[in-house]
């Protein structure tokens, strides 16, 4: 799967841009705040149909104007493929593919598969639960189209759940048969989420092992450890006997929706005993083992978005990481960085063709 070509109107800081890329890599280079960041976006945003920094659509229209279009022209499976995401403030976001929009965007997930690797992702060792559990899912729905429903609906039903919790705390009434209604709902969505999430942790685990052995070059025991409340018992019965704790707090405190995923180093928790350079190559090790897993489940090579990649790396790590992408066959390879001539002298060594972006 290639990406030929890209066109941005009133995204972010562009107002009108063109861009014709090379099949293999693709570096972005200027200064900071010029929109490097922003053009990788865009061709996150064509595969998941919102953005991977900043998911609130309405702002990411250019300041002053109402809408914003992101064009791009694909190729896969010997064909050609046109995706368009458009916005408008005020009406609801649409994605097209060959001129014919999606009924629902979950349509699309999977379609064009993508991996991006960015200082952003610390955000899933600092953050709280609910970044590492996006992460998980994100990699499983573009491979299972019935787990992303599930997901949808659980979390449907989940909200619910809470406002009819809510809504007994403010009229100081309680009906259990009807909350019995969506206990059963989300215990029959919740069992085969949590049996995809093991057996993705599984096969999942050794790829990011082996990931991170090779980037790291380190001894240190690495490990990614699944944590579900539904480990020890079945979903309904933890609402049942947690009835009082729900109706005081007015949230519905056990399902899959608390599920973590444990990032550990040497049993303890990467966070607190890990140090810069290990959280890094955790994570680049991570979003490796994503494209790896990604690529077996679609038959397809997903496209790799590094952004500003010389963050916290020096410069031998990073050519070890492209050296690494080149002798790999990975696919098509797009990449920010501030420095044209550190970058460029980077690529060269892999003798693959590339284009240089000046912003």
């Amino acid at each position: 799967m290639i990406l030929q070509s890209l066109t941005l109107l009133n995204y972010k800081n562009f107002e009108s841009e063109a861009f014709d890329f090379d099949p293999r890599i693709n570096c972005f280079v200027g200064n900071n705040g010029i929109g490097k960041t922003n053009v990788l976006d865009a061709i996150y945003h064509l595969s998941f149909g919102k953005s991977y920094f900043n998911p609130i659509t309405s702002q990411n229209i250019r300041h002053g104007t109402d809408f914003f279009v992101i064009e791009g022209l694909y190729e896969k499976d010997e064909k050609d493929e046109k995706i368009v995401v458009s916005a408008k403030k005020g009406q609801k976001k649409m994605i097209k593919r060959n001129g014919k929009a999606y009924e629902r965007f979950s349509e699309h997930i999977g379609f064009l598969p993508v991996v991006i690797i960015s200082p952003a992702d610390r955000d899933l060792i600092i953050e709280g639960s609910e970044t590492r559990r996006k992460f998980m899912d994100g990699v499983i729905s573009q491979g299972d189209a019935q787990y992303l429903r599930d997901l949808i609906t659980y979390n449907k039903v989940l909200a619910q759940r809470n406002s009819l919790l809510k809504y007994f705390a403010a009229n100081n009434t309680h009906n259990q048969d009807t909350l019995d209604i969506y206990n059963e709902q989300m215990d029959a969505l919740a069992t085969p989420i949590h049996e995809k999430r093991k057996a993705f942790l599984e096969e999942f685990t050794p790829i990011f092992l082996k990931r991170y052995e090779t980037i790291s070059k380190q001894k240190e025991e690495v490990d990614l450890v699944y944590k579900s409340q539904l480990d020890e018992s079945g979903l309904k019965q933890l609402l049942d006997e947690n009835i009082n704790k729900d109706r005081i707090t007015q949230y519905t405190n056990f399902g899959i929706h608390k599920d973590d995923l444990l990032f550990q180093i040497e049993g303890h928790p990467v966070k607190k005993f890990g140090s810069q350079g290990q959280q890094k190559s955790y994570l680049i090790a991570l979003k490796l083992a994503q494209f790896d897993f990604l690529k077996r489940h679609s038959g397809v090579q997903p496209i790799l978005l590094l952004d500003d990649i010389f963050d916290k790396l020096d410069e031998q790590r990073v050519g070890q990481i492209i050296r690494l992408v080149d002798e790999e066959n990975f696919g098509q390879l797009f990449i920010s960085d501030t420095h044209p001539e550190r970058t460029e002298a980077v690529v060269k060594e892999v003798h693959q063709s590339y284009k240089m972006f000046r912003l």
